[in-house]
């Protein structure tokens, strides 16, 4: 069974961006080039916790191309960010972790167009390191001893989580329930849990501090992530410019080189 050695990840999200966002007036500038028109302005972009570091560097060479521009971004569990965003929070761009949570932002009206698959990913688990545990297996999760961390039901990595034991025909009984999958990881990396599902991704971008085991049954779990431009964003032209720019040839090769499987 494969191995990949991942380190800690920061698990706290953002909390909803409010007034102060800078800016708030409507982009016109339009195009993609590093031309003006975006001084002084900033894009709120809502993201799942699993985007982090990928979106985060997205976002970095987004405001390299626009000089003055300050992308800030909200990461957390999709179903919350969704919850927020049609509850009125200011935000240009929204990115799930799956469709379901993006329906609900879209059902609500909320989403400018159809929103975009631009990216799947799938789970691994993950132990400390050195798996003190001895996990091997999906099967070893349902251990009686076992600690065992997932994410909530209602967000996506917990949705998927769901799936891929029942797939394997297993009953976990998790210690804990997180509400993203950062702090799943965080609680496995402190030793407050034996083991954890989390993304593939999350396992990739560290290096050192717990350990991430593939199973089969995470095929029968993958999640499609899709965004979509917002219709109240405070800066329209410049949400639709960043989801052009994540489904860029640029955008597939930071999400590819982070882990995330092709749409």
């Amino acid at each position: 069974m494969r191995r990949v050695l991942v380190a800690a990840v920061a698990a706290s999200s953002l909390a909803a961006l409010a007034a102060g966002c800078g800016d708030t007036k409507d982009d016109k500038s339009g195009g993609s080039g590093g031309s003006g028109g975006s001084g002084g302005k900033t894009l709120t972009v809502f993201a799942a916790a699993s985007l982090t570091e990928t979106f985060t560097r997205l976002g970095k060479d987004f405001e390299g191309t626009r000089p003055g521009l300050k992308v800030r971004f909200n990461f957390g569990g999709s179903s919350t960010l969704a919850q927020q965003i049609t509850q009125g929070a200011p935000a240009d761009v929204f990115a799930a972790a799956s469709g379901t949570t993006m329906k609900t932002v879209s059902d609500a009206g909320d989403a400018a167009g159809q929103p975009t698959v631009f990216a799947k990913n799938r789970l691994v688990i993950a132990v400390p390191k050195g798996d003190p545990a001895k996990v091997h297996a999906l099967a070893d999760l349902a251990a009686p001893k076992l600690k065992v961390v997932l994410c909530a039901e209602q967000v996506p990595c917990g949705a998927a989580a769901k799936q891929a034991l029942a797939a394997a025909h297993l009953t976990v009984k998790p210690v804990s329930q997180e509400q993203d999958v950062k702090a799943v990881l965080t609680k496995v990396r402190l030793g407050e849990a034996d083991a954890g599902l989390v993304y593939r991704t999350d396992a990739k971008a560290a290096a050192g501090q717990v350990e991430g085991i593939e199973f089969p049954e995470s095929a029968k779990a993958i999640n499609s992530y899709p965004i979509a431009a917002l219709t109240k964003a405070p800066q329209s032209a410049l949400a639709r410019e960043f989801v052009q720019y994540v489904l860029s040839q640029q955008g597939r090769a930071a999400l590819s080189a982070a882990g995330f499987e092709s749409p």
